[in-house]
């Protein structure tokens, strides 16, 4: 008899129970595999039909994502480090950008931009899909220059604009729609490559990394580089629901941590970016701390949990409808408020000059107030009222300036040079207003002569004529920089 080998590992007798079993295997699976090219079928349908889905938004979403590149100067290398010297030179980089508007608004991150001395933009020329691949690598887009209208660091977010018509934006989501686990696609230019795209998931919706700074991020692990900043995040509808910022990550690259500046956000700063050239931030007049165990027993709270009134600011808003200390907030116009992300969440979509319903807990008494939210002050805005349209003018550059002086010094607290003239106001009904000066800008120079004051400006201006050089040199953002362009 010829002796049978057994696997290692494998109980002698087992061979009998194995052959027993192939045998009844065998016997019931012929009514199986008559089954199976329908089940194929479908699951090879279902897999066809996600397919087309995903490059449904992909074509839908594509032509709206530009590529930002930006000139500037920065650091560019290092010495030794006995030396800690730094050496300056002229850098360019690329990043991303979301046509906002058909007439040329892009959105992007303040941080691509700020310093910025000059700007572009690609958009994308996507071909169609008959076309052969030779014609897809050599699509290089359409380059425009492009100027910044408006920005806020504290947001990371910057409104820049390209003289075209007919652009095709995308529409801004609905963030209170936004749920974890949603499919989301991020697109951009990580390391430069235009026109990409990755997907994942939402991981969470309100998430706050720095416990000292109260923005909140959308958190997703869909793949996010260097370069994909200001590009969008959008949902299965090919809505925008953020706008990507930044990484955590011990090796440069994506690890899954990715943030997106949330469309909630957005849809408030974009209209006053793009209007005044910074942001007005909404608010009622309340601190608030994160509610702990001993907190709730301490103070007999009703729940140990959430977010406590801990200040009301005199003569607020919050104080005249009749918000207290020790009052739990609940929710903000219904958005659930369970502790301090999401609260910094609701307190920054806010919008001035409008109602909103405050749902508190007072003991075991739910109360529903309504409180008109007030406007932050900018230190912008404090300047307006100092202008005057004649005294003010300065035609040739299309803007309202005042002169830096021992009156306007202490408005501005981080100035860097205290004179010059800085830009209150821009002007409309004259080619000049579109010149790159936003609000906030203070001239320092023209041409490498130092501005004085406003009447040396108007002057030296006047004996420039059309299409001649102009270089400004600006403070922006406590950065000095040069702005550089023809005389309209």
């Amino acid at each position: 008899m010829q002796k049978q080998t057994v696997p290692s590992g494998v109980a002698p007798g087992t061979s009998r129970v194995v052959i027993s079993f192939l045998f009844v295997l065998f016997c019931v699976w012929p009514p199986n595999i008559q089954g199976q090219p329908a089940q194929q079928g479908q699951s090879a349908d279902t897999l066809h039909q996600l397919n087309s889905s995903i490059e449904a938004i992909v074509k839908r979403v594509g032509p709206s994502v530009v590529q930002v590149i930006v000139t500037g100067l920065g650091a560019v290398g290092e010495g030794n480090d006995s030396e800690a010297s730094l050496i300056i030179g002229r850098q360019r980089s690329m990043a991303s950008g979301v046509i906002i508007d058909p007439d040329g608004y892009i959105i992007t991150s303040a941080h691509v931009v700020r310093g910025a001395q000059h700007i572009e933009v690609v958009i994308p020329t996507l071909p169609q899909d008959s076309l052969p691949l030779s014609s897809i690598l050599s699509a290089r887009g359409h380059t425009l220059e492009a100027r910044t209208l408006g920005l806020s660091r504290e947001i990371d977010l910057a409104v820049i604009k390209v003289d075209a018509k007919g652009l095709p934006a995308l529409p801004i989501g609905n963030y209170s729609l936004l749920r974890q686990g949603e499919l989301v696609f991020a697109f951009g230019s990580p390391q430069g490559l235009r026109n990409s795209v990755t997907m994942g998931v939402v991981s969470a919706i309100a998430r706050q990394p720095d416990p000292d700074n109260p923005m909140v991020y959308i958190q997703t692990d869909a793949p996010i580089n260097p370069g994909n900043s200001g590009g969008p995040l959008v949902n299965v509808d090919g809505e925008l629901v953020g706008i990507n910022t930044f990484i955590l990550s011990q090796s440069g690259g994506n690890e899954g941590l990715g943030f997106a500046i949330p469309s909630g956000i957005l849809a408030v700063a974009y209209p006053q970016l793009r209007k005044y050239g910074h942001v007005h931030r909404g608010e009622i007049g309340v601190s608030v701390q994160s509610i702990t165990a001993s907190m709730a027993a301490g103070l007999g709270l009703a729940r140990d949990h959430g977010v406590i009134v801990s200040d009301v600011l005199p003569g607020s808003p919050a104080e005249a409808a009749g918000i207290r200390r020790q009052d739990i907030i609940t929710s903000i116009d219904d958005g659930q408020v369970d502790d301090l992300p999401t609260f910094s969440l609701r307190a920054y979509m806010l919008r001035a000059g409008t109602p909103t319903k405050v749902t508190i807990l007072r003991g075991t008494e739910k109360l529903d107030l309504q409180i008109p939210v007030a406007e932050h002050p900018h230190n912008a805005d404090r300047l307006v009222d100092l202008v005057d349209r004649e005294k003010n003018l300065v035609g040739k550059l299309g803007i309202l300036g005042i002169q830096i002086d021992k009156t306007i010094t202490p408005m501005l607290p981080d100035l860097r040079e205290a004179s010059g003239v800085i830009v209150a106001a821009k002007t409309v009904g004259t080619s000049a207003v579109d010149n790159p000066l936003t609000v906030g800008d203070v001239i320092h120079a023209l041409n490498g002569t130092t501005v004085i004051d406003l009447d040396y400006l108007r002057t030296s201006l006047e004996s420039i004529k059309f299409n001649d050089p102009v270089v400004l040199q600006i403070e922006r953002e406590g950065r000095m920089m040069y702005l550089a362009f023809r005389m309209d």
